[in-house]
C-alpha cells in the first residue's frame, strides 16, 4: 500500500518522497504521462530497476488465440492484447566508469513529482557512484496535449564536488519482454517478440525504427532526435540496428557545470499506410517538437491544462487527501481521453497492461460523463468510436440470433474479446449505457451534430437489439429474461432492474430522436411502426418489487435466495478468490452496485421512500469486490442522507490509486473509479443530476458531510461555463461567460435562471434520513479516511 508518508497529500501535486523499490510498479502506473493517443508509464529514465516497462499508443495491439476447455457456438476465437511499442523513455548515465543505478552506489536524495497544473513529471536525484563522485540529476517529462504524437524529456546532469566525464545513451528499445497476461503457452506464444523490424533510418541527431506486428499486421514508427547543451567539448553518435537505436554523448564536467539533454520522441501507427508514409509522418512529427522546442512544448501544455482546470476543478476545502485524490483523478481522465480522437478509451487508460488494455462499458458509463461537463470534445470523440465499430456489433448480434447491435463487452478493435460469456455476452446492459452517453451528450452540451453523424444510428440499432431480445408475457408486461446486470456475483439472471430501467431509457431516448431527425430515421431504414413499438417495450417493462420486504429485487427472485454467510476467516478479500461462482450466483451477495446503479442513473423511476429502504438493504450485502462500486455508493448514501457514509466511500473511489487499495495499480489505474471519485463529489455532495424534460436540464440538491467544510466546482453546461459554491450554510451558482449567457436550473425543487450578471443564492436545504445508517458485511466497511 502507498501511505501518506510516501506520498503525502498536496492540493496540486503528487510527490513520492523516497523511492521505496517495493512500490515501483504502483508509481510506474500513478506517475503515467498519457494524452489518450500517447502513454508512457512512470519508470524510471534509466529504465532500471522497473517492473513493468511500458510504452503505449491507443488501438495498437497484437491478435492472440482465445483458449477454451470446452468449445461453443458464437464464441470469439481471438483476442486482442496491448502491445509494449517502442520504447524511448530510456537515457543510460554513465559517472567516469560506473553506470548509475539506484541500486548500487549511494542514493542520497530521490524525488518525483507530478505537477498537475503543468502536465509535467520531475525527478531530482543525488547520486554517489561507488567510487566517490557525486552528481545531481534532474529530468523533466511530458505527454503532449496540442502535439498528439509527441512526448518529451528534458535530462541534466550536474557534477558537484570533482570532475567527471559523463556518457548519456539515448536509446530506442524495440525488443522490450511483454507482460505476461496468462498462463496459456498459446498466448505467451502470440506475445513473445510481437514486433517484426521492417527498417531504419539514422539521423544525425537520432533515428528512426519501423515495426510491425506479427498476427494483426499493424505497422508502428518510433522516433527520437535530440538537441544538447553542453560547457565545453562534446562527442556525439548515433547507431542504428533493426530492433535498437542509441545516440551517446561524452563529455567532461566540471564542479557546477551541467549537461543538458532535450529527447523528443514521435511515434504514429497504421494498419494500412506504407512504411515510407509512416516514416515521413514521424519525421514530421519531430521536426514539429523540434521547432516548438522544449520551452514551446511546455508552455502550450500549461496552455491547455488552465483552460481544462477553468472549466473542470473541483476544491474541496477539510479533506486534504480527497482534494489531491479528485484533481490527481481528474488529471488522468483527461489523459487517458483528450487526443484518442475516435479511439477507445481503455478501462486504464494507457497506463498499463491491465485488462489487456481493452475498453468496456466503464467508458461511456463513469468516464465519458465527466468528460461531457469538462472535456465534451474527447466526450464526442470516444462516441464516434463506438459508431466507428457499430458494423462489428450488428455483426455479433446477427451471431447471437439477435436484431440491431450488440456491442462487444470488452474490446480494441470492435470485435468481441471476452472469452467468458456469463459476464460478457449475457451483460446486454452495456448497449443500454451507450445509448445513455450518446442521448446524455445532447442534454449537457446542447450539441445535436453528434446524434445526426451517428448518434442516432446507435440510438435505433440498440433499441432494435432490446425489441428482438425482450418479449411480452400473457399480460402484455414485457420482459428482459437471461442476462447480468452491473453485479458479476449474479450472472445469466430474469428481469434485472438495471437491465430493463436502463433498456426502456434506451427505447424511449431512440424513439425521441427519429422525432427529431425524421429526414435521417427515414434514411436509416426506421419503419414508422417502430417507434411506437420502441415505446409501448418502454412502458410495459416489469421492474420487480418485494411487497413483503418493501425492497426492489436486484433481479426477479433476488430477494429469497439464501443468504451469504461470510466467514470469519479472510475478512474483506474478494469473494471470487474464496468461492467458486457457482456459489456466487445462486446467494444474496453483490460484488458491486446494481440496483444502487439503477437509483442513480434512473433515479426518477423510484420514490424517496424506496431509495431509502433499498440502499439500506442492499449496503448489507455489497462487498465491493469491483473498483466500480464505492461512487456509486457514494452518491446514493448522500441521497438518502447519510453523508459521513458517503464521505467515506468518496474518499474509498478517489483513493483507489494514490493507496493501491484494491492491491492492482501495478497493471494501471482505474480510470473509471477515479471519474467515479468525481461523480461522488459532483452528484453526491453537490447533488448534480440531468433531468430528461421541461425547461431546466440540470439539477443540484447539495449537501456536505461534516469533514468537508466548503466545495466548488466547475463544469460546461450547454456551452455556459457554470460555477458551484456549497458550504454547510448556503449553495451559490452562477455563470462565468459572456454578457447573455444563462442557464435555467432546479435548484432542490424550485426554479431559477442564472446569469453573469446574477447569481442564484439559496440555504442548504437539510435532510433528515428515513433510515439509520446501515452496516456492511463483516470486513467490508468502506476504507476509512
Amino acid at each position: 500500500m502507498i501511505d501518506e508518508e510516501i506520498c503525502p497529500a498536496d492540493a496540486w501535486k503528487v510527490r513520492e518522497t523516497r523511492l521505496e523499490t517495493g512500490l515501483l510498479a504502483q508509481m510506474e502506473s500513478v506517475f503515467a504521462l498519457a494524452n489518450g493517443y500517447l502513454g508512457l508509464r512512470g519508470n524510471l529514465d534509466e529504465g532500471e530497476p522497473h517492473e513493468i516497462s511500458g510504452t503505449y499508443l491507443n488501438s495498437f495491439y497484437e491478435k492472440r488465440p482465445l483458449p477454451y476447455p470446452e468449445g461453443g457456438y458464437g464464441y470469439p476465437e481471438q483476442g486482442q492484447t496491448v502491445v509494449n511499442v517502442t520504447d524511448g523513455k530510456i537515457i543510460r548515465l554513465m559517472v567516469n566508469d560506473e553506470q548509475f543505478h539506484v541500486g548500487r552506489g549511494v542514493l542520497r536524495s530521490h524525488e518525483r513529482v507530478l505537477d498537475l497544473r503543468t502536465g509535467l513529471l520531475r525527478r531530482d536525484v543525488e547520486w554517489e557512484s561507488p567510487a566517490g563522485r557525486r552528481v545531481r540529476v534532474r529530468s523533466e517529462r511530458l505527454v503532449s496535449f496540442t502535439q498528439r504524437a509527441v512526448a518529451a524529456i528534458r535530462y541534466e546532469v550536474e557534477a558537484i564536488d570533482q570532475p567527471v566525464r559523463i556518457t548519456l545513451q539515448s536509446c530506442l528499445a524495440a525488443d522490450e519482454e511483454q507482460v505476461k497476461v496468462s498462463e496459456d503457452p498459446r498466448v505467451a506464444a502470440a506475445l513473445k517478440d510481437p514486433l517484426v523490424a521492417v527498417e531504419q533510418d539514422g539521423e544525425q541527431h537520432g533515428a528512426v525504427l519501423l515495426h510491425r506486428t506479427r498476427r494483426s499486421g499493424l505497422l508502428l514508427a518510433a522516433g527520437m532526435d535530440h538537441v544538447v547543451d553542453a560547457p565545453g567539448d562534446l562527442e556525439e553518435e548515433t547507431d542504428v540496428r533493426p530492433d535498437w537505436a542509441r545516440t551517446t554523448l561524452v563529455t567532461v564536467l566540471r564542479p557546477g557545470e551541467r549537461l543538458r539533454l532535450v529527447k523528443f520522441l514521435g511515434y504514429g501507427w497504421s494498419a494500412d499506410r506504407s512504411p515510407d508514409a509512416l516514416r515521413d509522418q514521424v519525421a514530421a512529427v519531430l521536426n514539429g517538437a523540434r521547432y516548438a522546442g522544449w520551452d514551446g512544448l511546455v508552455a502550450a501544455q500549461r496552455e491547455y491544462l488552465d483552460d481544462f482546470w477553468d472549466a473542470a476543478d473541483v476544491e474541496i476545502d477539510g479533506d486534504p487527501a480527497l482534494q489531491q485524490a479528485v484533481r490527481f483523478g481528474l488529471f488522468h481522465v483527461l489523459q487517458a481521453g483528450a487526443r484518442a480522437e475516435r479511439r477507445p478509451i481503455p478501462g486504464k487508460g494507457l497506463t498499463g497492461p491491465g485488462y489487456d488494455g481493452h475498453a468496456f462499458w466503464d467508458t461511456e458509463g463513469y468516464v465519458l460523463p465527466l468528460l461531457m461537463y469538462t472535456a465534451p470534445r474527447a466526450a464526442a470523440d470516444a462516441l464516434r468510436w463506438r459508431h466507428s465499430i457499430l458494423p462489428y456489433a450488428r455483426e455479433r448480434a446477427g451471431t447471437l440470433g439477435l436484431s440491431g447491435a450488440a456491442f462487444p463487452w470488452r474490446t480494441l478493435g470492435g470485435q468481441e474479446c471476452s472469452a467468458y460469456w456469463p459476464a460478457g455476452t449475457a451483460a446486454l446492459h452495456l448497449n443500454a449505457v451507450i445509448a445513455r452517453a450518446v442521448d446524455r451528450y445532447r442534454l449537457v452540451t446542447g450539441d445535436t451534430a453528434l446524434e445526426r453523424e451517428g448518434g442516432l444510428e446507435i440510438l435505433v440499432e440498440t433499441a432494435r437489439l432490446w425489441v428482438s431480445h425482450g418479449h411480452h408475457d400473457a399480460y402484455g408486461v414485457w420482459h428482459v429474461d437471461g442476462v447480468t446486470g452491473p453485479d458479476e456475483y449474479s450472472a445469466v439472471a430474469d428481469d434485472n432492474v438495471f437491465t430493463n430501467l436502463m433498456a426502456a431509457r434506451n427505447l424511449r431516448a431512440a424513439a425521441a430522436a427519429c422525432e427529431r431527425h425524421p429526414d435521417l430515421a427515414r434514411r436509416l431504414g426506421v419503419r414508422p411502426e417502430e417507434p411506437a413499438a420502441w415505446l409501448g417495450c418502454a412502458e410495459a417493462v416489469h421492474v420487480p418489487y418485494d411487497e413483503r420486504l418493501g425492497v426492489h429485487p436486484q433481479s426477479e427472485g433476488f430477494t429469497r435466495y439464501a443468504p451469504w454467510h461470510f466467514p470469519d476467516e479472510h475478512p474483506g478479500e474478494p469473494l471470487m478468490m474464496l468461492a467458486p461462482y457457482f456459489q456466487l450466483y445462486r446467494r444474496q451477495v453483490c460484488k458491486q452496485a446494481d440496483l444502487l446503479l439503477a437509483m442513480h442513473w434512473c433515479a426518477d423511476d423510484f420514490t424517496a421512500d424506496q431509495k431509502a429502504r433499498n440502499v439500506d438493504y442492499y449496503e448489507r450485502i455489497t462487498v465491493r469486490d469491483s473498483s466500480l462500486s464505492a461512487c456509486t455508493q457514494a452518491v446514493m448514501c448522500a441521497e438518502v442522507g447519510h453523508l459521513e457514509l458517503a464521505h467515506d466511500y468518496a474518499w474509498e473511489a478517489a483513493m483507489v490509486d494514490l493507496r493501491d487499495l484494491h492491491g492492482n495499480t501495478r497493471d494501471g489505474l482505474h480510470v473509471a473509479s477515479l471519474a467515479g471519485a468525481w461523480s461522488a463529489i459532483v452528484e453526491g455532495f453537490g447533488g448534480l443530476r440531468e433531468l430528461d424534460h421541461g425547461p431546466a436540464v440540470l439539477a443540484l440538491d447539495p449537501r456536505l458531510p461534516s469533514g468537508i467544510t466548503r466545495l466548488r466546482f466547475n463544469l460546461r453546461h450547454s456551452g455556459v461555463r457554470l460555477q458551484v459554491e456549497v458550504d454547510h450554510e448556503t449553495v451559490r451558482v452562477s455563470v462565468r461567460d459572456g454578457a447573455d449567457a444563462r442557464l435555467t436550473i432546479r435548484l432542490y425543487d424550485e426554479q431559477a435562471e442564472v446569469t453573469v450578471v446574477e447569481a442564484v443564492t439559496r440555504p442548504i436545504v437539510p435532510l433528515k434520513p428515513l433510515l439509520p445508517a446501515p452496516p456492511q458485511p463483516p470486513g467490508y466497511a468502506p476504507r476509512r479516511r
